[in-house]
């Protein structure tokens, strides 16, 4: 059983965290004058008041144990997603709570997933609470990197495990012996990304609001845009090539970008061999599309035809979402081609969604050594990831989480579809809401909106986005008999 006391101690200390963060907006708001800081106000005093009141519960000298670890994780989601719904409620941005909700926890996974469209577009939305919903947005990726290089791997779940197994790094090269100057150096190379994006940005025709609402999408691979039709909306090849560049260092894991920026070791990227297999497919799959483009779009030109399939390909695989253009016109064969970059997502240890890239490499790799097998079914065959040795349990583990995560699409699928909703959509959502991707396919693509969705269909979508980005382990343990065991 759990110690629900520390568990609430630290889900406190976020909130409190969280409630400060809202000061940024609540500037924001009051430099537009739009009349939303009130609704901050008192979203700020509900969460901080919360969070210490969670402050008491903390037991002294009472080590924080693996089901503390599992809980705070979860935990700690589930109450940032409800803190970021108030400003969205409380100002009537958002006129119900289901909706605000949705939100809110789109931003804080990252997913970009959003009700406003049509009947509540996003420029009629006040500056203030626009900016509070993509700070969820660059809140949430940070805490996704710290996951998943800090706190899963210690847990035993999430894709770090296996850039270890993979990568020398982050094993005989950590980052810091303790977790705490981890978080410091990780914060400082996210913070000094952010601030050259929002800089590019400027200088490249955005102002100064949307740059920093369009960063925070890019950093932590949301999508979240101030405008209705995204970075389309601009038609800068300059504003372009910026967010396809920063979308691909967000989907790119951070201890590699610390080990660059710090150390000085470039040479570690290449060495990488998840790097090297998400850089191929990023220039892959942009091959396909481009020449998909020229036979079936001549008119189209080979540089716009090169960008738009660069920026879609790195916006889905790295599961930020931004759009350009309408990709569901493109036809059937890139379309293929983008749910396929739906499920790889960004690698390990990335602010990216999906499965990542590394399990890929690993299931592709299992299934070369069973296809070796059926011709000598008594040789041993340990699996490899270049020349790193992957150890049973983790492949074990890739290969639980595979199927768990396959399961829970077919089962959200059909759920989905039994509330009326036709098979495309809803496949498209809840592939689109496990990887964090935001935009899905039919009804809920790249120009569309969740908002017509059904109420239970949004509870629905609600958990997956946090179980895509927990690592779905982290959080179905909540659910084992054996959890709640002493």
């Amino acid at each position: 059983m759990p110690d629900f006391r520390n568990v609430g101690f630290l889900t406190g200390i976020l909130l409190l965290f969280v409630g400060v963060m809202m000061l940024l907006p609540l500037g924001v708001s009051y430099c537009y004058g739009d009349g939303d800081s009130n609704a901050i106000i008192w979203s700020m005093i509900i969460t901080v008041v919360t969070g210490i009141a969670l402050l008491f519960l903390r037991r002294k000298k009472k080590e924080l144990g693996l089901r503390e670890g599992f809980a705070v994780v979860t935990f700690s989601w589930v109450a940032a997603a409800l803190a970021g719904a108030l400003p969205f409620y409380l100002s009537g941005a958002i006129p119900t709570f289901t909706d605000s909700l949705f939100e809110s926890m789109s931003g804080f996974t990252t997913t970009g997933a959003s009700i406003l469209g049509a009947h509540n577009p996003i420029e009629s939305i006040p500056h203030g609470i626009l900016f509070w919903r993509s700070l969820t947005h660059w809140l949430g990726g940070m805490g996704i990197i710290l996951l998943s290089l800090a706190v899963l791997p210690m847990l035993g779940v999430g894709g770090m495990q296996l850039f270890r197994a993979e990568v020398p790094g982050p094993t005989k090269d950590k980052l810091t012996p303790r977790i705490k100057d981890t978080a410091k150096i990780l914060w400082m190379v996210y913070l000094s990304f952010s601030v050259l994006e929002i800089l590019l940005l400027w200088l490249g025709g955005m102002n100064l609001f949307d740059s920093a609402c369009h960063t925070f999408g890019t950093m932590a691979t949301g999508g979240f845009s101030t405008k209705s039709a995204s970075i389309g909306y601009y038609d800068s090849r300059f504003i372009q090539y910026v967010i396809i560049i920063f979308m691909f260092i967000a989907g790119t894991n951070f201890a590699l970008h610390y080990l660059f920026l710090f150390r000085g070791r470039i040479g570690r990227y290449w060495s990488s061999r998840e790097f090297r297999f998400f850089f191929f497919l990023v220039w892959a799959f942009t091959l396909l599309l481009v020449i998909h483009a020229l036979i079936t779009r001549p008119g189209t030109g080979l540089e716009t035809s090169f960008r738009e399939s660069l920026f879609q390909v790195n916006a889905i695989l790295t599961t930020t979402g931004y759009g350009t253009t309408d990709w569901e016109v493109w036809g059937a064969f890139p379309q293929i081609l983008l749910v396929m970059m739906m499920f790889v997502g960004g690698m390990a240890g990335s602010t990216g969604g999906g499965v990542k890239v590394i399990r890929v490499q690993v299931l592709l790799a299992q299934i070369k050594i069973e296809l070796s097998r059926l011709i000598h079914p008594n040789a041993v065959m340990p699996l490899r990831i270049g020349d790193k040795l992957i150890d049973d349990g983790i492949v074990r583990n890739v290969l639980a989480f595979l199927l768990a995560f396959a399961i829970i699409l077919t089962v959200s699928t059909a759920v989905l579809s039994a509330m009326g909703i036709d098979m495309v959509t809803s496949f498209g959502a809840a592939i689109a809401s496990l990887s964090n991707i935001g935009p899905g396919l039919g009804e809920v693509g790249p120009t569309d909106n969740y908002g017509w969705m059904p109420v239970a269909a949004k509870w629905v979508l609600i958990p997956l986005m946090m179980l895509g980005r927990l690592e779905v382990f982290t959080v179905l343990i909540l659910f084992s008999r054996h959890f709640w065991r002493r």
